[in-house]
């Protein structure tokens, strides 16, 4: 039989479409962020990376053949100098995805100030000041994205201080889908469960422990895998297009169920 589904198929069967949309991701040269700019550069869109290494940027941008530029969320200044890079480059910004940000795994006893202010000052203060710094530059009825984690309401041990900054997202992107709403902008949180990024394998466990708790979030997880980059990055993509053009002040969850609190399973 005939296979008649396309890789640019949207939601409601419609196609998704960012022809001649100028879009910035930062954080992007692996992961989630990576993916989306795959993804957004397949469906017409001419995108902007960030990353804090100029190594990775050099290589994502050849890559996926997008524009990239090295920016530290922690730095404001860098990110007035995104917001002047993006202004010269592209005068105007239709998408906005902001998913630079970094995940310490801590008990509440053992968190450092320097743990604390690292996590908060890219995950939260970045990107409150990157939004800050684009909203001149965002077209009207634009799109912007934060990428949040069902961290923030799952109560996950060890993520104190990570949980925090994601749930400081979640309150900014109501209130700036309010401010923003005027202007016909869209503001919305995505918020992963348990992804394959690679993230796991820098914990510094060893195969057979990260083998094993990888198995234990399995478990908890109804459709019973992790969840795909690729699969996080269409949800983006559907969000950032003009699909989803009454969609505004929502925090999405794309965790395989993990959000739902079932009953424990053996």
């Amino acid at each position: 039989m005939e296979d008649n589904h396309s890789e640019n198929q949207g939601f409601g069967g419609d196609m998704l479409d960012l022809t001649g949309k100028t879009a910035v991701i930062t954080g992007a040269t692996s992961g989630i962020g990576y993916a989306t700019a795959q993804r957004f550069q397949t469906l017409g869109a001419r995108v902007m990376i960030t990353g804090k290494s100029q190594s990775n940027i050099d290589q994502t941008s050849y890559e996926l053949d997008v524009d990239g530029i090295t920016v530290d969320q922690t730095d404001l200044s860098q990110i007035n100098d995104l917001a002047a890079e993006i202004e010269e480059i592209y005068d105007k910004l239709d998408i906005l995805v902001i998913n630079a940000g970094v995940t310490h795994f801590c008990p509440i006893e053992n968190v450092s100030e320097e743990h604390f202010d690292e996590t908060m000052n890219t995950n939260f203060k970045g990107a409150f000041f990157t939004l800050q710094e684009c909203i001149p530059l965002l077209s009207d009825y634009a799109s912007v994205i934060f990428l949040g984690s069902i961290n923030a309401q799952s109560g996950m041990p060890n993520t104190a201080i990570y949980s925090a900054s994601k749930a400081a997202l979640a309150a900014l992107t109501r209130v700036a889908a309010e401010e923003l709403a005027p202007r016909k902008i869209r503001v919305n949180t995505v918020s992963p469960g348990p992804i394959d990024t690679g993230l796991y394998d820098k914990m510094g466990l060893s195969d057979q422990t990260l083998a094993q708790w990888s198995a234990a979030i399995e478990t908890q997880v109804p459709l019973q895998r992790f969840g795909q980059p690729e699969e996080v990055a269409n949800l983006i993509a559907f969000l950032a297009s003009d699909e989803a053009q009454y969609i505004t002040g929502s925090n999405y969850e794309i965790s395989g169920g993990a959000n739902i609190n079932t009953i424990l399973r053996a």
